[in-house]
């Protein structure tokens, strides 16, 4: 028997964070007080509680008046289990954006929807709004179960996908709040209705499990305390990594038998990529299996392991809260052993599985049943109008006329399923007037497979640019690789604005890490599918040297690839000794393919920007304005 109890360290004080927990009346106070109060923000006390309800308290930093009141916003957040978005709740959340909100929503990296710009005084609208239209933010930030994903496409014929989605319902279900907190504060103790939990998950969550519950309490699996910190879950199928499997605390993938009927899951767990800069006891880290559970006794292990972490995670220093440094510290058959105890027998071995491989469903598919869906690119996540492109329009139009249900992707973008065929060319002539492809060869390939966070201005934690940064980045290293003669390669580039990793740079073959103002951390030598942690190369990059910074390291890719081998799997291989080598010993205008020397000016950053400016609107390469502007200069000399 484990005794089931918050185990402290003893010789340590419990952080800050913990007693306020503690205090909370689970999860009411001091939230449900100061939310009636007239004020512009919440407490620091409140705003620790409010992320359990799915909210993050933040300041438009683009707005900052020195002597004057921060701009104080709020950002809600869907939990919204395998990235599943029902379309009374699509347009709800589109009303939301344009009566409270900044007029754009955006698809998160964890298959749930973000408003930005909510003021404090309509946030209890709006999430009353989202639950009134089968929505819900519990959970979606906090010390808890954060929204479980699953891969999004919708084969109706691949039975192993259904069953993904069906558990990815019920592990949220299971592992979500029970404290009626949520509706006392946002319905006024209204209970809204909701699909009924499955027979099998209420049962799960009563079951002692050799002390995996508390007895006789609000919350029987999390306690007073839920949590040392979140806790991010996944199921998908074998050979499918559209949910970045590695990267998750827990990882579940479904095994199915010889008759494609669901046999049990096999299990990864210790994945989490949130760091800290100059802190070399955090890190990122990529999960380890584990073992197999048979479906019956899936739910039984579920929490087993969210006792394990519970009971013996970190609650003294919040840096060393995760999952995956427990297992760092005690090693994977330690904690095997202690989950077993909570489970009540051993584990079985592990199913071999097939190599996984990263997907993103893009463009016109069929889904096995005779109808269609559609997946569409979203550029980080950005749904929103402007003069080149009515995205928000778009998919507004669709779901009113056609009532679509959407699949959010791990990726940041969009899939419409259950299409009817003769409502494609309707869909696609409605994605063609708005100016939205919707065929992913016409994509940029680097474009098609990056990701960026929100970043500055709203972010709190972030120290430089994301989201605003990195369409101008990915030109300017597609302008580099053209000139390399590298015009067909692509890679996954990945960028956040600061090291917590929400846009899980660590996991990509490019990733690009805020450091300081203007600069990055770079890492290189991930996966194509994300399969591969990759390694910091340099501290600090200002984005103004990408180009001398990358160029040797294309050009020795270039000069030493093996055949068909990609970027990362490149830098992997040679090593970083390697590349250091040649670099340290590289002369910048070297020859290119083209056996033209190629020559660096450099321009202010307003000149730049005008000039991409220009280029844009029509429509030719940067390089030919230049060329076009010098040689009028030198005629006029």
């Amino acid at each position: 028997m484990v005794n089931s109890a918050a185990s402290f360290v003893a010789d340590r004080k419990p952080s800050k964070v913990e007693g306020i927990k503690e205090n909370s009346n689970f999860l009411r106070e001091p939230v449900a007080t100061e939310i009636l109060q007239d004020t512009t923000h919440f407490s620091e006390d409140a705003i620790q509680i409010l992320k359990f309800h799915g909210s993050y308290q933040q300041d438009n930093r683009d707005n900052r008046v020195k002597g004057q009141e921060k701009d104080y916003q709020m950002m809600l957040r869907t939990k919204s289990p395998g990235g599943l978005i029902p379309p009374q709740l699509y347009l709800a959340l589109d009303k939301l954006a344009d009566e409270y909100g900044n007029h754009t929503l955006r698809a998160t990296t964890r298959q749930g929807f973000q408003l930005h710009g909510i003021l404090k005084k309509n946030l209890k609208a709006a999430i009353a709004t989202i639950i009134q239209n089968l929505g819900s933010t519990l959970g979606a930030c906090g010390d808890i179960n954060r929204n479980v994903m699953a891969p999004p496409a919708p084969f109706k014929n691949r039975p192993e996908y259904q069953y993904a989605w069906e558990y990815a319902q019920n592990i949220a279900d299971l592992l979500s709040p029970q404290t009626g907190a949520y509706y006392e504060i946002w319905l006024d103790g209204e209970k809204a209705i909701s699909a009924e939990e499955h027979p099998d998950v209420k049962a799960a969550r009563q079951s002692n499990g050799n002390g995996t519950i508390f007895h006789d309490s609000v919350e029987p699996i999390y306690g007073t305390h839920y949590m040392p910190r979140k806790f991010k879950v996944c199921v998908t199928v074998p050979g499918d990594n559209s949910v970045d499997l590695y990267s998750q605390d827990l990882t579940l993938v479904v095994i199915t038998n010889k008759k494609g009927a669901l046999a049990g899951f096999n299990i990864f767990a210790g994945g989490g990529l949130g760091r800290t800069h100059n802190k070399e006891e955090t890190f990122a880290r990529i999960a380890d299996p584990i073992g197999y559970v048979g479906k019956n006794d899936v739910y039984h292990l579920v929490k087993a392991i969210i006792a394990t972490q519970r009971d013996y995670g970190d609650r003294t220093d919040r840096r060393h809260a995760r999952l995956k440094y427990l297992i760092n510290d005690w090693g994977v058959d330690k904690f095997r052993t202690k989950v077993e105890e909570y489970f009540g027998k051993p584990l079985e071995p592990f199913k071999p599985l097939i190599q996984f491989k990263y997907k993103d469903f893009l463009g016109w598919n069929e889904q096995g049943d005779g109808k269609l869906f559609v997946g569409i690119s979203i550029d980080n996540g950005r749904v929103k109008d402007d003069e080149t492109l009515q995205l928000k329009t778009a998919l507004r139009t669709i779901v009113e006329q056609f009532n679509l249900p959407i699949r959010l992707t791990g990726n940041q973008n969009l899939i419409f399923y259950d299409i009817a065929p003769e409502n494609q060319e309707a869909i696609q002539e409605i994605l063609d007037r708005c100016g939205v492809v919707a065929d992913p060869s016409q994509i940029a390939a680097l474009t098609r497979y990056a990701m960026a966070c929100p970043a500055l201005p709203t972010c709190g934690l972030a120290i430089t640019e994301s989201e605003r940064a990195i369409p101008e980045i990915l030109t300017r290293i597609r302008t580099l690789l053209d000139q390399l003669g590298l015009q067909k390669d692509h890679f996954v580039v990945r960028m956040t604005g600061c090291p917590n990793g929400c846009a899980r740079p660590y996991m990509a073959e490019l990733g690009f890490v805020g450091s300081g103002v203007e600069s990055y951390q770079v890492w290189l030598g991930g996966s194509p599918n994300q399969t591969r942690l990759a390694q910091p190369f340099v501290e600090k990059l200002h984005h103004n040297d990408i180009e001398s910074f990358l160029e040797p390291i294309f050009v020795f890719f270039k000069k030493s690839r093996t055949p068909k081998e990609s970027f990362g799997d490149f830098c992997h291989r040679m090593g970083f000794d390697a590349i250091r080598e040649f670099v340290a010993n590289y002369t910048p205008g070297e020859p290119t393919s083209s056996g033209k020397s190629r020559h660096r000016v450099s321009l202010r950053d307003d000149f730049y920007q005008q000039l991409r400016e220009t280029a844009e609107k029509q429509g030719r390469p940067m390089t030919d304005l230049v060329h076009e502007a010098l040689e009028k200069y030198f005629q006029d000399l």
